[in-house]
């Protein structure tokens, strides 16, 4: 039973509706799932766990209210998906889907078919950025304003109970008005945000349902039983009038909607309307707004008119159709100001959608009300009651300003509004916590459990919001969590919270400002593994003076090694939730530890019962675990200590770092102003920033012991953030090194008897992922406490920037690679992740003369998030030129770039060419300009030859310096005879222009080559990308770049599903894998990308694992880019997604089992060979290969989830990779002559 008030009439209505606590995208699921017999889906953040849920509910046999289940069509893009729905549709299926961002607009063409043939259709949206200068995949409304012009109808929800109530209004509305609609609320804020909410059943839903409509749309669908025509073309005598004749249905559709907001006022209780009023009957000053926004606006009017000022709301609910009238009749007759909100920004525009709108339906009535119009909440900027509040002080002025912003300080156009500290307007008696997480070690898991346990076992309100920084695993998480006997709005971050915890120390010691979140007398746990004594030591002043001078109550609790010791290795999440009840007394204890018990299991079920008994032991050890400091008196009058870091690099470097990266990396990246930026307009930032970063978020990293060591390099080799350096050293090197450094004779091969060896490590770099343990023949290496390593800090710091390179040493094999200076560093991606450890070997071969296209993906949040790129230069300062344009265009982008050098070179062979043939030319010049010629197709070689010509270009450049001199001395009258008088009127005129150079043919050209000399050096092409862009929504401009038969290099890093939107099954999945949107299992076998390749005849393709063969993979990466024509690398990439056993550090060693166990085959195919191209380097498999499934709970928990269906799915995937082996076989002879 759920107790209902309605504001806006104050009467009390007892509601039958079934109470859960869940994020707006399962409450969008909920009510879609009712009214849709087909769903064409794509994943897109953050969306897809819309699809998901309705994939998992059609999998565990939830029926729709037509008494089916849905069936759901993953496809291979958005605009795929959205012509499946197009298709459905047409052939007589309620369909819908789920989308954002640009996936919404890659559906836009077939929005407009679908609109204008009245089709019923539902797009549900978590709204969402559109990439600009930047990606962003968190929210605001600029996908959704982009298809204004679609035809479909545009309906608004601002917070989780709205989706669910509000959400069967679309696909009502659809059926009987036969119009299509974007259903939308905020992406993130209310897509991820968790609330208590009352949920619709089926039946309510279903007595709703116009069923004579629904036979009607199926009566006028396509039938060959009664065959007609759609989609025909039109000439210009006839399209407009036609397009003309679906008005009515517009003009029709406001009431429709009305009608289903009162069927549904009538059920629930509510006031449900076009345009919705809140505030003051007799306000003078308005705002209009949709989405989220609008309940920080309710608090704010709340407490405004609780202290006698006179302000309203207007929440646009139904944005398309916009309907006038309904807009005038909710503006109070007393209103004199309206400030009108807009989620998005349209340059150059005299305004943003909405308030165009508003200003054009007051023009049209003839009321003169004035309005200013603003911009909040971009990229999911957060927008407190501060921004609220002062949008009303700005309509009090008495001339406002006519456009503004929120949120932001705007130095450089001025037009952001001051924000001031703003009074606490969240419910009364509401309890706020806050929790520091790294991203990866379960705190934002535990803590959506810990709401739900909360919501679903107590009286309480309950609200849940996660807030991220741009890392994979291993950045910052904030998780915000409400709870309270009154329900609770408040769609912002917490700023003053009643408990926070801090679970990673390196927030402690980077200092950033946690525990200025606490409100005095408050609680703050830390978890770390310091004594009193080190907890002083790495305690900052003034974190000392807020705790002790705000009477906050300090703990400690060492879910470290606490975690360590019940077997959950770096998983602190559960021991702290634990903790977090405990010190919280949110409900007795007994009943605390059960629940999160029960959760434990429904979480982790999924990998095995020893997870779930390991995790119940953490539950029992976190909940006694933690430790009350006594605050010293001395905290009060604690000193800070001013530390200079002084900062080396390229100047623009350092600015950016200091500037921006710093703020961001301390989660403070809202106080940048906007001039911060100025610099960097167009979205290029310098490479190199994350050296800088030194986050310092490993609990343990390696210790290497120079004793044991054979100097293989294998470490370094498999190392995904580049932390882990062999160096060889001179004898003078050696002896500058820090204290600790260890370094010892080179054993063995190049360098020994020349140099010194140490292998260095970075330990604040260090992600403590312990895949270099795995790969060492010696054991050499173990992991430890960071903070045992700090002093090898100094050493690495040293090792990189004081010892110079040793290019003698460095070649293509394993150990001899890594003596070159990976260019990729210390990225934000997960800790063991495999990608990267095939990028940073790529950029060790050829980065100083890399292009790089990456897709959109992990990849590319690991590859190129804002100011922190970890790829950097060489001492030469080259490096990789690297760029990420969309997910589905990402080969043809990459095309682009490829075509452009060729374009550019070209011109400067055929300036080249004119140059030699000049007969003054200089000789030398002349000689280097032919071997740059020459070798202009080889990378490796052109890069001395075009060092040279360069030199020659500069050196025989004559100057009009030199020019004068010459032709003043004797040696031009003997040079030129009688027309040495007019060389010498040339050389002065010349001079008096001001001219630097000569002017003959040949100083001209020389001139012009150099100009573009950055130029000449041939460079390195490479597509980067993951499975679901090389396989699925890119794979034609792959087919299609691979086809041109030009020299572009093609990197797939394979991790058989799609990563980065949260483990969606893409066509490398395989038989009987457990993903989203495959939640019973995959059912067809993987697609061979390498093969369609192949198939051209002239395509270079390799299939690697840098885990099973390291030589075979540096000898693929090599012979690629050595080919003179388009190539092909998948390499297999285990990913955090695949749930390996013993985790991510075992990622190396998983690549071996797959190719032992014939998972994963490794071959080369090379056109350029006259006989032998295809070589298979997997030798026949050993076996083992359910054992190999059974590691990895992507396919084990198919076991426990469809039994029924595992056993036949797991030996149709083995049975395929029997055959394709065999197969692979028969290719080595076919190949062979």
């Amino acid at each position: 039973m759920e107790l209902y008030e309605n504001k806006y009439f104050q009467e009390v209505f007892i509601l039958t509706r079934k109470l859960k606590t869940m994020d707006g995208n399962t409450a969008a699921a909920h009510v879609s799932y009712a009214f849709t017999e087909v769903a064409g889906i794509y994943p897109i953040t953050p969306s897809s766990p819309m699809a998901d849920n309705v994939d998992q509910w059609s999998a565990q046999g939830r029926l729709n209210i037509f008494g089916n289940r849905v069936k759901v069509v993953e496809m291979q893009s958005e605009a795929g998906a959205a012509g499946t729905v197009h298709g459905s549709l047409a052939a007589g299926a309620l369909t819908t889907t789920y989308t954002a961002s640009q996936g919404l607009l890659l559906m836009i063409p077939n929005m407009y078919k679908i609109a204008g043939e009245l089709l019923p259709a539902v797009f549900h949206v978590s709204a969402r950025t559109v990439a600009t200068q930047a990606l962003n995949i968190f929210g605001d409304h600029s996908d959704v304003y982009a298809c204004r012009q679609t035809g479909f109808a545009m309906l608004a929800e601002g917070n989780v109970q709205e989706v669910m109530d509000l959400s069967p209004v679309a696909h009502l509305s659809a059926i009987k008005g036969r119009v299509p609609f974007i259903n939308f609320f905020d992406g993130f804020r209310t897509s991820h945000e968790i609330q208590k909410v009352a949920v619709w059943d089926y039946d309510d839903l279903k007595e709703m349902c116009d069923m004579d409509a629904v036979d009607a749309f199926r009566k006028h669908c396509l039938n060959p039983e009664r065959p007609a025509m759609r989609g025909s073309h039109e000439n210009g005598d006839t399209f407009f009038q036609h397009r003309e004749a679906c008005n009515k249905y517009y003009d029709a559709l406001p009431e429709i909607v009305e009608e289903y907001m009162g069927k549904i006022n009538a059920k629930l209780g509510t006031d449900y309307k076009l345009f919705n009023y809140y505030g003051a009957p007799d306000a003078d000053r308005v705002i209009i707004a949709m989405g989220s926004i609008c309940d920080v606006a309710e608090e704010v009017i709340d407490y405004m008119n609780a202290h006698g000022e006179k302000v309203g709301l207007i929440k646009v609910r139904l944005y398309r159709p916009f309907k006038a009238d309904r807009l005038l009749e909710a503006i109070p007759d007393t209103c004199k100001k309206i400030a009108v909100l807009d989620r998005t920004k349209e340059p150059g525009a005299l305004g943003e959608p909405l308030y165009l709108d508003v200003v054009t339906a007051l023009a049209n009535a003839g009321r003169m009300i004035p309005v200013i119009g603003g911009r909040y909440g971009l990229g999911s900027k957060d927008t407190p009651p501060a921004s609220v509040f002062a949008v009303y002080e700005e309509l009090a002025k008495d001339e406002p300003k006519r456009q503004f912003t929120l949120g932001i300080h705007d130095d450089v156009t001025h037009l952001s509004l001051e924000e001031k500290p703003s009074p606490n307007t969240a419910a009364e008696g509401t309890i706020e916590c806050k929790f520091w997480g790294l991203g990866g070690d379960g705190t934002v898991g535990a803590n959506k459990n810990s709401i739900k346990i909360i919501g679903d076992h107590t009286d309480k309100y309950v609200q849940a919001y996660f807030q991220y920084d741009s890392k994979k695993t291993g950045g910052v998480t904030i998780s915000h969590l409400r709870f309270g006997d009154k329900p609770i709005k408040s769609p912002y971050y917490i700023n003053k919270a009643d408990f926070v915890a801090c679970h990673n120390p390196s927030y402690i010691t980077k200092g950033f400002k946690i525990v200025n979140d606490v409100k005095p007398g408050g609680v703050f746990l830390i978890n770390c593994q310091w004594d009193m004594a080190e907890l002083e030591h790495h305690l900052h002043a003034d974190a000392k003076r807020y705790i002790a001078k705000n009477n906050i109550q300090l703990y400690t609790i060492n879910a470290i090694d606490l975690a360590i010791k019940v077997g959950m290795g770096k998983r602190t999440n559960t021991i702290l939730q634990s903790a977090f009840f405990s010190l919280a007394k949110v409900m007795p204890e007994a009943d605390a530890i059960k629940y999160m018990k029960d959760a434990a299991e429904h979480s982790y079920a999924k990998k095995g019962m020893d997870v779930v008994e390991k995790n119940w032991n953490a539950i029992d050890a976190g909940a006694t675990a933690y430790v009350k400091v006594e605050v010293p008196a001395s905290w009060a009058t604690a000193e800070d200590v001013v530390v200079e870091h002084k900062l080396e690099g390229k100047p623009e470097l350092v600015k950016m770092v200091k500037d921006i990266l710093f703020p961001i990396d301390k989660m403070d990246g809202d106080s940048l102003p906007v001039s911060t930026f100025v610099d960097h307009v167009d979205g290029q930032f310098e490479l190199g920033a994350s050296a800088y970063e030194k986050r310092g978020v490993a609990v343990t990293v390696p210790e290497w012991d120079a004793d044991k060591c054979i100097q293989c390099n294998n470490c370094a080799f498999v190392c995904p953030h580049a932390t882990i350096r062999p160096f060889m050293l001179t004898e003078a090197e050696a002896a500058a090194a820090p204290e600790g450094a260890k370094i010892r004779p080179v054993k063995a091969g190049k360098g020994k008897g020349v140099y010194q060896f140490t292998m260095a490590v970075s330990p604040l770099d260090c992600m403590g992922c312990g895949v270099c343990v795995g790969v060492c023949p010696t054991k050499a290496i173990t992991m430890v406490p960071q903070e045992s390593q700090l002093a090898q800090q100094d050493v690495f710091n040293y090792m990189v920037s004081k010892v110079a390179p040793k290019h003698e040493v460095e070649d293509l094999t394993v150990k001899g690679s890594q003596f070159k200076k990976p260019l990729l560093e210390f990225s934000g991606s997960c800790a063991g992740c495999a990608e990267t450890s095939y990028a940073r070997l790529v950029t060790q071969l050829f980065g100083d003369r890399m292009y790089i296209s990456n897709a959109t993906g992990c990849s590319s949040i690991w590859g190129g998030p804002g100011a922190t790129s970890p790829y950097c230069t060489n001492e030469e300062g080259r490096g990789p030129a690297w760029s990420n344009s969309l997910f589905e265009d990402n080969a043809e982008h990459g095309y682009g770039m490829y075509t452009a050098q060729q374009v550019i070179r070209e011109s400067l062979a055929d300036k080249t060419r004119k140059l030699i043939a000049i007969d003054w030319a200089y000789a030398p010049l002349k000689e280097a300009a032919q071997k740059w010629l020459d070798t202009m197709e080889d990378g490796e070689a052109n890069k001395e030859a075009t060092k040279a010509y360069i030199a020659a270009l500069e050196e025989g450049l004559e100057t009009v310096d030199d020019l004068y001199a010459f032709a003043t001395s004797p040696a031009a009258k003997e040079h030129f005879g009688d027309g040495a008088e007019a060389f010498l009127a040339h050389a002065k005129e010349l001079k008096e222009s001001g001219a630097k150079y000569c002017d003959c043919d040949a100083c001209k050209l020389a001139a012009e080559i150099l100009k573009d000399k950055e130029y000449l050096s041939k460079k390195s092409i490479w597509i980067f990308g993951g499975d679901g862009w090389a396989y699925d929504i890119g794979f034609g401009g792959v087919d299609h770049v691979l086809a041109q038969n030009k020299d572009v290099n093609i990197f797939v890093f394979d991790t058989e599903v799609y990563s980065n939107t949260g483990g969606q099954a893409s066509k490398a999945s395989n038989i009987g894998q457990v993903a989203q949107f495959a939640a019973a299992g995959k059912e067809v076998k993987k697609k061979s990308l390498a093969e369609i390749a192949m198939s051209y005849g002239y395509i270079y393709v390799a299939q690697v694992a840098m885990g099973a063969n390291p030589a075979q993979t540096l000898k693929a990466i090599s012979e690629a880019e050595a080919y003179h024509g388009p190539s092909l690398v998948i390499g297999y990439a285990p990913c955090e997604m695949h749930s390996i056993k013993g985790g991510m550090m075992h990622c190396q060693d998983e690549m071996k089992k797959a190719v032992d166990c014939g998972y994963w085959n490794m071959f080369r195919f090379d056109p350029s060979k006259e006989t032998g191209k295809f070589t298979l380097d997997s030798k026949a498999p050993k076996g083992g290969y359910r054992d190999f499934l059974m590691n990895e709970a992507r396919y084990s928990r198919l076991t426990r989830e469809f039994p029924e269906r595992a056993e036949p799915l797991f030996e149709r995937n083995e049975e395929a990779a029997k055959a394709r082996y065999e197969h692979l076989l028969k290719l080595v002879e076919m190949y062979k002559d």
